[in-house]
């Protein structure tokens, strides 16, 4: 029996219109790869997503 991730890979729009992939689990604050702001805050956790969440990846 293999165990599945806990985490998902989820896909974001920053406000610059700019699409990324980030894990709900991160361990550190995640930022736009082209204007820097933050997308997502590490909760100890589960991260809290602070962009619009587009579809969840499998």
């Amino acid at each position: 029996m293999i165990q599945q991730p806990k985490g998902k890979f989820v896909k974001v729009r920053c406000k610059c219109k700019n699409e990324q992939v980030i894990f709900d689990k991160a361990a550190s604050s995640v930022k736009c790869l082209v204007c820097g702001e933050v997308l997502a805050e590490s909760k100890g956790g589960k991260a809290k997503i602070i962009a619009r969440q587009l579809e969840e990846l499998k």
